[in-house]
């Protein structure tokens, strides 16, 4: 996915560019994780499960973010922000506040949700609070069976509950998703339940690969994954 254009090909495509979207209001979930409500014209944006919009954080940079929640009728988009170091991104939307307006660009990606599935297992870090978050109704409406992994830093231990999301635990980030020993001993491979699941697994791109390198000797379900980032790498 794009993170960045010339400026000169910025300057082409201005008119498309422009700011399309206005902020009504931000809320800090933790220090960490701030979300955003967005007004626009979404409608002829495809919110599909997977699926993330590009948002323009510089006269050059763009960055990626799945919507948590989108009314179309209204206009309205909400984004969950990993504010976690001095990149670009994380300062742009940090300096977000009401009445601000920015370019918000239409949704395209990977599709990462069967619902032809019963059962449904969800793995991600705080880049994915977002995802999972447009994905707990889809769950709850089609009856599945759904289970939600974390791996969080401490003081965003709480931000999956405060979010109003269900059925879910949360890890500490101290690097166990590295671990295909590890993996392999947790509460999901203890029963067949989860053996011909639908796998969902976005996040860190290092703790994606594995964890979906067990899951692929250990069940035979279908496992879609998205790296959304990786130590040292810029706007992946």
């Amino acid at each position: 996915m794009i993170s960045s254009i010339p400026k000169w090909v910025s300057n082409l495509f201005e008119g498309t560019l422009r700011t399309n979207a206005k902020v009504l209001e931000t809320s800090y979930i933790s220090s960490q994780i701030k979300k955003i409500r967005f007004q626009g014209d979404i409608s002829k944006m495809n919110f599909q499960i997977g699926y993330a919009n590009v948002l323009r954080v510089s006269e050059t940079e763009y960055r990626n973010y799945t919507a948590a929640y989108h009314d179309k009728a209204k206009g309205i988009i909400d984004i969950i922000f990993h504010i976690h170091t001095n990149g670009v991104g994380s300062n742009y939307f940090d300096s977000l506040k009401a009445g601000d307006e920015t370019y918000i660009g239409p949704s395209r990606g990977k599709k990462l949700y069967d619902p032809s599935v019963e059962n449904q297992f969800f793995f991600g870090d705080e880049t994915s609070l977002g995802l999972a978050c447009s994905l707990l109704p889809l769950l709850k409406n089609n009856n599945h069976q759904f289970q939600f992994y974390f791996e969080l830093d401490e003081e965003n231990k709480n931000v999956p509950e405060l979010l109003g999301l269900e059925n879910f635990t949360v890890f500490q980030k101290n690097g166990s998703f590295r671990n295909e020993k590890w993996i392999g001993n947790l509460p999901l491979f203890k029963t067949d339940e989860w053996t011909n699941a639908n796998f969902a697994l976005v996040g860190n791109v290092k703790s994606v690969q594995v964890f979906r390198k067990v899951l692929k000797n250990k069940t035979q379900g279908n496992v879609y994954s998205q790296g959304y980032w990786l130590e040292g790498k810029k706007g992946l």
